[in-house]
């Protein structure tokens, strides 16, 4: 054997699993098809930002305390990001703090549902209550912004779960970004003796009970077979139920049928996120100074539905966001017509097209929904899901293991703190297997 464990993907789930087994004195291997560790967390440094440009995750929600763990050992902090919140709406800027205060109640009606049904389908019977319409529409945007979700398809009664759980509660950003973060976990991993191989793709996973074969191909093309007792699988769920082309990853036996079934429950939201990076903070200072404290601004009606600041951080750097619906009306076009969308849309907000012109100074991005290792932003559940992330977390005959955020099951799905969880949970279920199994051996031969 190769290892004990192969861990496939070194985003936050893969990097928290390997860990938790070499901590435990077992032999990992963890492969990463990217050149790269951190998975849908991407910090892009800019020499001129005191904070990186964050082209995937940015933001810390709720209590999430494996993430403020992490915090601490980097030696980092967690900035709280709240902040003023304005609205644009008819063509104006006003404050828009409370937009989002009502929501629950609109969420706590879908508890009564005999059936789970489509967010559309559930919003759509507020739509001649005057007094809840507005609320309505804050909630169908919230699960558009927050969840990438398209509401056609979402299911209400997770989104309801999801709200009720308080992920949603605070926001943060850890101070510097993300990087510290996975600096530590990859030091962490190095230390506890994980060989970590980047740039190797893995193509085919065969596996009986306690026997895993993995076939991959490495940057310079090369082909590689590692076997271990067991694997832990971190891929997103797009990319699990990927089909038809040579970027397919293939198990053989196939995985069983709870678990295709789980995996086509499990959309992948849709987001573009573009960092524009201005020569001043202007914005700051127009008006005079009304926008200085500004966190958000939410916008009705255009391609973007939100821009945010880096506020408590002062810093030229905006983001536009657009999810969803939205997204998935902007997959056309290109990254250098998204760059200049997002940037005329931030100018629209103050009507200063030709201060925003001038001190504009680069736009990022990065294509998650085309990006083979990703295939989306990250994951909510479709309207009859029910125990769809339980069914893909569970192992497959003590050999095959499951960790990501499309696993987390507790409303942090799509969060940096629901994947770290998950690795953990998934380490400590091959632990305990492996275990149990050396146990069964000795007694056998005792």
């Amino acid at each position: 054997m190769d290892a004990d464990v192969v861990v496939i993907g070194a985003g936050a789930a893969g990097l928290a699993a390997a860990r938790s087994l070499a901590e435990r004195s077992l032999r990992v291997i963890l492969l990463e098809g990217r050149d790269r560790v951190g998975g849908r967390v991407w910090s892009r440094t800019m020499t001129r930002s005191v904070v990186p440009a964050e082209l995937g995750a940015e933001f810390i929600h709720g209590p999430a305390e494996e993430t403020m763990t992490l915090v601490r050992k980097a030696g980092t902090a967690a900035i709280d990001s709240t902040g003023e919140s304005w609205l644009y709406r008819a063509g104006k800027l006003s404050r828009g703090d409370d937009d989002f205060k009502s929501v629950p109640e609109v969420f706590e009606e879908s508890r009564s549902l005999a059936e789970d049904e489509s967010l559309d389908h559930f919003l759509r019977r507020f739509s001649t209550n005057g007094a809840m319409r507005r609320t309505a529409a804050a909630a169908r945007a919230f699960a558009e912004g927050f969840d990438a979700a398209d509401p056609a398809i979402a299911s209400v009664r997770a989104i309801a779960d999801e709200w009720k759980s308080g992920v949603d509660s605070t926001t943060a950003r850890p101070l510097g970004g993300y990087p510290p973060l996975f600096r530590r976990l990859r030091e962490s991993c190095a230390a506890a003796g994980v060989q970590t191989q980047l740039s190797t793709i893995v193509r085919h996973i065969s596996w009986q009970p306690g026997a895993v074969t993995v076939e991959a191909t490495n940057g310079s093309g090369r082909h590689q077979t590692l076997r271990a007792r067991a694997a832990i699988v971190t891929l997103p769920a797009g990319v699990l139920r990927h089909r038809g082309d040579e970027n397919e990853i293939v198990f053989d036996p196939v995985l069983p049928a709870t678990k295709l079934d789980a995996l086509d429950k499990i959309e992948m939201g849709q987001v573009v996120k573009i960092a524009l990076l201005f020569r001043t903070a202007f914005w700051e200072r127009i008006s005079e100074g009304r926008y200085r404290d500004a966190a958000f601004f939410r916008c009705e009606n255009q391609p973007f539905g939100a821009f945010w600041t880096q506020y408590p951080v002062r810093s030229e750097l905006i983001v536009a966001w657009a999810a969803g619906p939205k997204a998935i009306a902007l997959h056309n076009a290109s990254q250098t017509e998204l760059i200049e969308l997002a940037r005329d849309g931030f100018a629209s907000l103050f009507d200063e097209p030709a201060q925003v012109q001038s001190e504009f100074e680069s736009g990022f991005m990065h294509d998650w929904a085309r990006d083979p290792f990703s295939r989306g932003a990250y994951s909510y559940l479709r309207v009859g899901a029910g125990d769809a992330r339980i069914a893909l977390a569970a192992p497959v005959d003590g050999t095959l293991f499951f960790a990501g955020e499309a696993t987390s099951s507790d409303g942090q799905g799509g969060t940096v703190n629901g994947a770290l969880e998950t690795g953990e949970r998934a380490g400590r279920e091959a632990a305990a297997w492996l275990r149990a199994t050396n146990a069964e051996t000795e007694t056998q031969h005792g």
